[in-house]
């Protein structure tokens, strides 16, 4: 019985992509599998063939054989068979089993070189340095590339092996039924390589502990809590791996006449009772180092804020500035003289609801409201 083309098998054409391929095969195993159809010998038999043909065409030496001689080039010990579960099969079916579980097998040898921690650093800063930015120094305690092994971990003038357990793959893999599993070497721990002579400065882990200093560029317009990143600055890589990140936080500590709200500043200035009477004018720092003058109305009451576009905190990224806000508290006179209790009790006398509108307009309605409980409650008796 001649045997089925194995492009007819998948469902592809001769001139089909490594991913249509890859695709086809992965629709074609899930649907065969034995797991998935047990007992279904017919199921069986088309799993092995789809296995065969996809462990063929994967192959690109394999496939440009195929193609010209067809399955005779795999006759009589030809380039090596794709029969059945042949002695490639753990790495088709890892394809299979990355198909239907979402997972995949590592097929690399290992390096031993491990990726260097992300290191944070805490820095804090004034509000005047978050409104013009700044460059820091800052020292910090890391590990670093050891110079002694150049970051291999082994005595100078030696290099690391292969592990003779894994042959340098850092894993063991090993059939059991349908399935290849694979665990951690349990000589190497997954790196690959074993060092017989560790270098005698770094013991062996190719990194060693330095303090270093380093300059921040901290950008204008930056909020509490935002997150500088620092690309290569964390901690070396063990054996010459990859260096980690350095995060720096910011924290913008409290200022003694602004209060932050995004990119607006809100301070509150008190003004005497005679100036929020007559009107006046005042000045106040902004943050930027000048003074700007604010007018004050006659009759401005506690609480009246009054807006200084432009005087804000520059927006990150963006050429935008917010908004100061001034807010006025009227501050009631304390510790009178004879005389200044005399003209405050004359005003009062002088004082009606044209002056003080608030206040004897409220006081006139309480009376009202008072009277009238009197009033309900003589009726009631």
């Amino acid at each position: 019985m001649s045997k089925r083309d194995y492009y007819e098998i998948l469902g592809v054409s001769r001139s089909c992509t490594e991913v249509e391929l890859k695709a086809a095969f992965r629709k074609l195993a899930m649907q065969h599998h034995p797991d998935r159809n047990p007992g279904d010998k017919e199921c069986e038999h088309r799993f092995k063939e789809i296995n065969e043909a996809y462990d063929v065409l994967k192959d690109g030496d394999k496939r440009a054989a195929y193609d010209r001689f067809g399955h005779a080039a795999f006759e009589h010990g030809g380039m090596g068979a794709g029969h059945g579960f042949g002695a490639d099969f753990g790495s088709t079916f890892a394809d299979i089993f990355e198909g239907i579980f979402g997972m995949g097998t590592s097929r690399g040898r290992g390096s031993g070189r491990e990726r260097g921690s992300d290191l944070r650093y805490n820095m804090e800063i004034s509000l005047d340095e978050a409104f013009t930015g700044k460059t820091a120094q800052i020292r910090i305690p890391t590990s670093v590339t050891c110079e002694a092994c150049s970051g291999s971990g082994a005595q100078a003038g030696t290099k690391p092996k292969s592990c003779a357990t894994c042959g340098g793959a850092g894993k063991i893999r090993h059939a059991q039924g349908f399935f290849t599993l694979e665990r951690t070497c349990p000589t190497c721990h997954g790196r690959g390589q074993v060092i017989d002579d560790p270098c005698k400065v770094c013991s062996g882990g190719g990194r060693v502990t330095r303090e270093r200093t380093l300059s921040v560029n901290i950008p204008t317009g930056v909020e509490d809590g935002t997150r500088i990143r620092l690309a290569g600055e964390g901690e070396a890589g063990l054996r010459g791996g990859p260096t980690g990140d350095l995060y720096i936080f910011l924290e913008v500590a409290p200022h003694e006449f602004f209060q932050r709200d995004g990119a607006d500043l809100h301070c509150r200035v008190p003004i005497s009772m005679a100036s929020a009477a007559l009107g006046g004018e005042f000045e106040v720092p902004a943050i930027d180092g000048s003074k700007v003058r604010v007018k004050v109305p006659a009759g401005t009451q506690t609480g009246r804020r009054f807006r200084l576009a432009g005087k804000g905190m520059p927006i990150l990224r963006a050429k935008q500035t917010g908004d100061m806000y001034v807010q006025v508290a009227v501050e009631t006179p304390q510790n009178l003289t004879k005389r200044q209790r005399e003209l405050l009790a004359e005003f009062e006398k002088l004082s009606s609801e044209a002056t003080q509108p608030e206040s004897i307009g409220f006081f006139s309605r309480v009376k009202e409201f008072l009277d009238g409980l009197g009033s309900r409650g003589g009726q009631a008796g």
